[in-house]
């Protein structure tokens, strides 16, 4: 067994990998507010902190101890915290990934003359781990759809990509369970609004893909879909607008 950091799994830098354990719920930030003369404390929720992956790691006998010492070396300049999260998918959980990097120092235990043993713990500041191959619907005509969401245990932050000519005092009405989001434009028949619900913002771009212009204008509201885990809707409705297609990214996640 073992993972895949930034593209370059970890048998190919010669490094055996396993998990020593598995953080089935990341760490809880509380918020909690004592109010005098009242037993206990007021609870106004909690969200998830940043989650840990603690990563059981070995170097099998090299030829001499400067060779053990090569390995450790390559593999310092792979994992790299300068260069920011990378993506690593776990071979024990290979249909999920998550954004990470190093959490603190490396520290080799000798085990033998040419040989080693050490943890990884690499920190995930998004707790959440992806579909490695994500959820996709497409929607071709107006009226009411249903989706339905397999992969992933929590709530989704989707990015909606629409085709479609919007003029001045027209507009399209995207409605994901029974949350509105009205699109008043402009836009025009060769510019795809992209919607991205986890970056909380909005782009306009050509055929190319190239961003022509901040889509946050188009909005009315800023009130970005989000999907379940299971069956949502989507309801498309025009005003005097003509509509041409919606592709919905999921982003299906797991907590």
């Amino acid at each position: 067994m073992g993972f895949i950091y930034n593209g370059i799994s970890s048998q190919s830098m010669r490094v055996k990998a396993r998990l020593s354990n598995w953080q089935a719920v990341p760490s809880l930030r509380n918020s909690f507010v004592t109010v005098p003369g009242r037993p206990g404390v007021a609870d106004f929720g909690t969200d998830s902190a940043e989650k840990v992956i603690t990563v059981h790691c070995n170097v099998f006998p090299q030829r001499s101890f400067a060779e053990l010492v090569r390995v450790l070396d390559e593999m310092a300049d792979w994992l790299n915290p300068d260069f920011g999260t990378q993506r690593l998918i776990l071979d024990d959980v290979p249909d999920r990934y998550f954004s990470a990097r190093l959490y603190e120092a490396v520290d080799c235990e000798r085990l033998i003359r040419s040989a080693g043993s050490f943890d990884l713990r690499f920190v995930c500041p998004d707790p959440h781990a992806y579909a490695l191959t994500d959820e996709t619907y497409t929607i071709a005509i107006t009226g009411t759809h249903s989706l339905q969401r397999e992969k992933g245990n929590t709530v989704s932050e989707p990015v909606y990509c629409l085709r479609g000519v919007i003029l001045t005092g027209e507009k399209i009405f995207l409605t994901t369970n029974d949350e509105e989001l009205q699109v008043v434009g402009p836009l025009a028949d060769s510019e795809t609004l992209v919607i991205d619900s986890g970056l909380v913002t909005a782009k306009v771009v050509n055929e190319e893909g190239e961003t022509l212009r901040n889509g946050l204008p188009c909005l009315k509201e800023l009130n970005f879909p989000a999907l379940y885990k299971g069956t949502n809707t989507v309801k498309v409705a025009v005003e005097n607008a003509t509509f041409m297609d919606l592709n919905i990214e999921a982003h299906s996640r797991w907590r």
